[in-house]
Formats: C-alpha cells, structure tokens, sequence
C-alpha cells in the first residue's frame, strides 16, 4: 500500500496544481471566446459570467449583504445561519461582503473578521451561490475613512502620485485575499468573486466620488487597479463590476466609465427611488437604461445595493422592489438585487424573524422572476450546447419558498 501510495503521490500533486485553470485568451476554445475583462479568468469565473447573463433574461438573483456573518440579534453563529433563511426557508443567492480595512486589522468596517469572511465565501459558493466583494478604502492622504471627503485622494494614488506606493501595497493585500480564496484540498481551484470597487462615484460622500476628482483621473485609477491585479499580481479569479450611484441618462452614467474593455459588469445603488416619498418609475426609468448599456456591450447588468432601512412598509418587497423592476420587459432583465446588511433592529434591510414585512417578502420570493439560493441552475459549469442554442433549457427548480 505504501509503494502504491508513493507512486501515486506525482499525479495527486501535479493534478493539485490548478485543474481550474486559466484560459490563456485562447479564443479557439469555448471559454476563450466568452471576452471578459481578464482574457485569462478561470473556467469558473468565465462560466460564471456567462450564466449571470443567461440567467437575467428570465430571473434575478436575490442577495444580502453579511448574510452568513450576522443578522438582528445575532452575530457568528456556530452554524450556517441567515435571517433571510430563518424567514423564507432558502439562504439568498448572492452574498455581499466588504474589504474595508483590509491590512489595518483583523475585521473590516462592520466588524466582520476577514479570516471568518473567507470561510463564509466559501461557504456560499459551496452552496453555489454567488459572492460579491465591495471596498470602502480609507483615504490615504488623511488615513480617515471613505467619508473623508474634501482632497483630491485619486490624484495622489495614481502613478506619480505621492501615496501610488501606499496605494500598490494595498493592492497587494487585495490580490493576496482573492488569491487565498480557493476551495479543495488537493485538487484546489479558485472561487470566482465579482469585485465592485470605487462604487456611488455620482455621488459625494466618498472620497473617490465626482466632486473629488476628475472623471480622466477616476478612469485611469480604475484602469490601473485592474492591470496591475490581472497583469501584475496575476489574480484570475475576479469579474469587474463597475457602479455608480442614480444617474440622470446615459451620459452621466458612463462620464467615469473606463471603457468596456476594463468593466465586466455594469451595476447601480439605488437607496433613493425605494423610498416611500418618491417615485418609483425612477427606478425603472434608469434600469431599462442600464440594461440597455449593458446589452449593448455584451455585458450583465445588476441592481447592486438597494434597500430601505428597516423596511417600514409592510408591503415594500413586492410594491416598493419587485413591482418597478417587473414594470419594464427590459428592466426586469437585471442579473440580481442586493439589499443592505441586518446589524439590528433599528438598522437592517431584509426580515428577520418577527418582522411585519416577512408575508410579503414570502411573495417577493415566490414570484417566478425572484431566484433564491436553492433554487439556483450550477453557475460555476458552462453548459455548452444550452449556449449554443441560444437556451437557458433547464427549467427552475420546483421548490417554494417555506412559510
């Protein structure tokens, strides 16, 4: 048993390596002709991509932010754990996380601890569910938060910039992160993660955000941090989404764009047009826009944060969310939703048990358009022939949500 054991060591070991592995932009193969960002992304991270835009002619995906790390009243379960399951009897099927702080300490700006956040990602990609990964950088020329608004902080981090060192070390932080997100004991491969940096650019309360820098600058700061984690560091396991917050047309929304050849997916926070005192058709106005944009580019579009703080409208899921995205055959054609985190009971987006809105967001839930995370078709796996006849075949999945 020994000699066997050692004779087959080599190939256990070489087969450990990355079965995963890169396309090297190879377009004579089926994943080398899907264009991403990264010509080189894993087979994983490409199928991903191409899923998100097939499952948006027919469904959204549905997430929550921290979803696994705490809800209302809870923190850190010793099992898997989510107030939006509690409630519906599916977890959501996109987790939401944030890298604030990342080689400051040990936890991020909600207090998440960045060893716990990368078992939770793996986690919700066992379940098959899809993680998204935001980034409220602290501002480096006063070392305050993102909110420190007021100095040009891009211009300072781009190359020739006095703090662009400071800047590439934290890039490198960021690179070693997603590096160490992979799954497997020996025959490991990388999770695939969609990164969502400089968000609500349109507005003016981070320091990256159009007041506080020009849209030249802002485009080159994004250029350069997706070159230099593709091309430098070699990270291969990310898809770019870019996302402002409301827009007014086309125009403003693609000001700061970087160019399609640096986006992979077009996204927007929209915490505004949710609420009870304005007009919901605003938000089906600016997604019809956006899934137009995206469309035209060959690209996913996606609702990236939304939410109302508390949900104090008893029927907000279905009046408020579901019925303006449902308004428009194009703006339904969105990849997914996200909805803030449940910190407590005077701060949180999604039910939890107790909570006045659950009947509704059972509705929300049922409705054909909204996918949960059981009810997810395997994102991580390209199914080539339903690609190539243009059909997303498989049928969802006959599960209902639980009362």
């Amino acid at each position: 048993m020994r000699v066997l054991l050692l004779l087959l060591l080599p190939l256990t070991l070489a087969g450990a390596a990355e079965p995963d592995i890169a396309c090297q932009g190879d377009s004579s193969t089926v994943y080398g002709k899907l264009k991403t960002v990264d010509a080189n992304a894993t087979k994983r991270t490409k199928a991903l991509y191409a899923n998100l835009r097939k499952i948006s002619s027919r469904h959204i995906l549905f997430g929550h932010q921290d979803a696994l790390a705490y809800g209302v009243m809870w923190r850190e379960w010793h099992k898997k754990k989510s107030d939006v399951r509690d409630v519906c009897g599916h977890y959501p099927a996109v987790f939401g996380w944030d890298l604030g702080k990342l080689g400051k300490g040990e936890v991020n700006i909600d207090t998440v601890a960045f060893n716990s956040m990368k078992s939770w990602i793996l986690e919700a990609y066992k379940m098959g569910g899809v993680n998204t990964i935001s980034w409220h950088l602290d501002n480096f020329v006063t070392n305050g938060s993102s909110w420190d608004v007021g100095e040009n902080v891009v211009s300072a981090i781009l190359p020739g910039g006095a703090q662009h060192e400071a800047y590439k070390a934290r890039l490198d932080l960021l690179a070693g992160f997603f590096k160490s997100l992979r799954k497997g004991f020996l025959f490991k491969h990388d999770i695939p993660i969609i990164f969502r940096p400089f968000h609500e650019h349109t507005g003016n309360w981070f320091w990256w955000g159009q007041p506080y820098c020009t849209a030249e600058e802002y485009k080159e700061l994004w250029r350069f941090t997706v070159k230099y984690l593709r091309d430098e560091k070699e990270v291969h396991n990310v898809l770019y989404c870019y996302s402002t917050d409301v827009f007014k047309d086309k125009e403003h929304y693609l000001l700061c764009y970087p160019g399609d050849e640096y986006v992979d997916i077009l996204g927007f926070d929209d915490y505004q047009d949710v609420q009870p005192e304005n007009d919901p058709s605003e938000l089906t106005r600016q997604l019809r826009l956006l899934v137009n944009m995206a469309e035209e580019r060959g690209k996913v579009a996606a609702l990236t944060e939304t939410g109302l703080e508390s949900i104090p409208e008893e029927k907000w899921w279905t009046e408020r969310l579901l019925q303006p995205v449902k308004a428009d055959p194009v703006a339904s054609r969105i990849a997914w939703v996200l909805v803030w985190r449940n910190a407590r009971p005077g701060h949180h987006y999604a039910p939890y048990p107790g909570h006045a809105s659950i009947p509704d967001f059972m509705e929300f839930c049922k409705d054909p358009l909204i996918l949960m995370e059981g009810e997810l078709p395997k994102v991580y796996k390209w199914n080539r022939r339903e690609f190539r006849q243009g059909e997303f075949s498989a049928e969802r999945k006959a599960l209902k949500v639980k009362p």
